[in-house]
């Protein structure tokens, strides 16, 4: 239960002046936010304590049992006995307010992340997607300006390389120098509109290396996309299963395989979006064990859901799972990938949330590679992997932490600012019930889509209250949320998690000739060509 203690302000006047003039109205000094989260288990990634959680100003001052801060006036507390106290969750993967296939998503900045909180997530990471040939500078200032108005929760931004350049590579280096980003996706897939050449691939992995960021691919090969739908169309496939069968599982592997082996030649830690198959998640667990610097994301919609959805006789229901890369129509694979992330073969969950109702799908009525991609997941996310993953026996509740924050908040640069509880740490934390249940559905959730792809799902584990840097934005479901309260986050280069192996790689394992005395025999004349 909350509690509010009678407010006690000490005012203190402070001015000066020349003799003679008035002194100037003395501004009474805010009060400081202070909370008190008592009773619970702490949980981060590493451990678990029993122990109450001191915040002040929004940030955790005392972690330790038996908290008594003074005065008690003024005192925010909340009750957790019985309860988790977790860091709040980190969604690497949305896109709110996105403009896409002759649409703009239903979730925007607003209630997007009002969902998210929800659900027990603080900060969500989307993308600024610019059209070839445009400017990212440009790109990252309009998603800002959309975001920074609206988000109800803290965030950052990726910037997506759609093309090659020297303009690029400036643009590149200043985002990193001036606007806090350090991670950077190229798109495999989406021929014509966003894909890269694995030329281009090539020079933006390694660039991305030399500034010190992530590199993020969606792994798909687009030609082979392109091609499969041609064919489909072609045979009067139409419908969402034709998106299935274009994008075949060996469409996501082969890319997969692809742009490890391209990070390898580079030395460039490499960040895996959306893995949704079984094939393509073994293409980087096997990195992984070969000592490569890989990370996949699985998104909530893969551990939760599956392909077999496209078949439904319903067009709309079949037409709100089309998402790239798709589904897996293998319905064993949410159990395979769920298997990977609990034994860190694969690292955090995303969501990929790009929300389009039933009427912005029908664009792809007709034609199935005219519906707009994208599905929900920000507000499910934590959920579903408490169901999917705590809950069915696979992960304990210290993995739980990791892959839905603290692993990120580590490859970002976050850590321990971000996906930890510990003194100095923001005050994005969340009180999670895991006893509670909760049905999933589009009539009770709090995104502004229609459909919801875990419709009727029961989930165990429920966050009972959301706080986001020292103020309960969520409790009991009642939210206390203001459009823009939310802060950009700015994420340095050279997250150490990440670039202590890759910068020690670069010293110790470069290639050296062989020592050899000089071939002093006789040379073959060079052939006159042929007459």
């Amino acid at each position: 239960m909350m509690a509010q203690g009678n407010s006690c302000r000490k005012i203190v006047f402070m001015w000066s002046f020349d003799y003679g003039q008035t002194p100037p109205p003395a501004e009474p000094p805010m009060p400081k936010q202070r909370l008190l989260i008592k009773g619970g288990r702490v949980v981060n990634d590493d451990q678990s304590v029993e122990a109450d959680v001191y915040v002040e100003e929004g940030v955790v001052q005392e972690v330790g049992p038996n908290l008594n801060p003074k005065p008690p006036s003024g005192l925010t507390v909340l009750d957790a006995t019985n309860k988790l106290v977790i860091p709040g969750g980190i969604d690497t993967h949305t896109h709110l307010q996105f403009p896409f296939m002759g649409t703009t998503t239903k979730d925007d900045f607003y209630t997007g992340t009002k969902a998210a909180v929800a659900g027990g997530t603080t900060m969500i990471i989307d993308f600024a997607i610019p059209q070839k040939g445009c400017s990212l500078i440009e790109a990252f200032d309009k998603w800002k300006g959309w975001a920074d108005p609206k988000v109800c929760c803290d965030y950052a931004l990726h910037v997506a390389v759609t093309w090659w350049s020297d303009k690029v590579k400036e643009e590149m280096k200043s985002l990193v120098q001036d606007k806090g980003v350090n991670s950077f996706k190229m798109f495999m897939a989406y021929k014509d509109l966003y894909m890269l050449s694995d030329e281009e691939l090539y020079a933006a992995l390694s660039y991305c290396k030399e500034l010190g960021t992530i590199a993020q691919v969606h792994a798909e090969n687009g030609e082979l996309i392109s091609q499969n739908a041609k064919k489909l169309l072609a045979m009067g496939i139409t419908g969402p299963e034709g998106h299935a069968l274009s994008h075949s599982e060996d469409v996501e592997a082969e890319a997969t395989h692809r742009a490890i082996a391209i990070a390898n030649t580079v030395n460039c830690p490499l960040f895996v979006v959306h893995v949704m198959s079984k094939s393509s998640a073994r293409m980087i667990t096997n990195a992984r064990n070969e000592g490569k610097v890989v990370y996949g994301e699985p998104i909530a919609a893969g551990l939760g859901t599956d392909g077999t959805n496209y078949w439904n006789e319903d067009w709309a229901h079949a037409a709100a799972h089309v998402m790239s890369p798709p589904l897996s129509s293998d319905p064993s694979t949410p159990d395979f990938l769920m298997n990977l992330l609990a034994n860190d073969d694969l690292s955090v969950v995303g969501t990929d949330n790009c929300t389009f109702d039933t009427c912005q799908k029908a664009l792809g009525k007709d034609d199935f590679t005219k519906i707009p991609n994208g599905l929900n997941g920000v507000e499910d996310r934590m959920s579903v992997v408490w169901e999917k993953g705590v809950y069915s026996g696979k992960m304990d509740e210290n993995r739980f932490v990791a892959v839905t924050s603290t692993n990120a908040a580590k490859i970002f640069n976050l850590y321990p600012k971000k996906g930890r509880i510990a003194v100095g740490s923001d005050a994005d934390i969340v009180i999670w019930d895991p006893e509670a249940t909760r049905t999933i559905s589009a009539k009770t959730h709090h995104q502004a889509n229609n459909f919801n792809v875990f419709e009727g799902m029961v989930c165990h584990g429920v966050p009972v209250a959301t706080i986001s840097r020292g103020k309960v934005v969520y409790h009991d479901g009642v939210f206390n949320v203001t459009a823009g309260q939310g802060k950009y986050v700015s994420r340095p280069p050279f997250p150490p998690y990440v670039y202590e192996r890759v910068k020690q790689r670069e010293e110790v394992c470069q290639p050296i000739p062989v020592k050899r005395e000089p071939y002093a025999g006789v040379v073959s004349a060079t052939p006159s060509a042929p007459r």
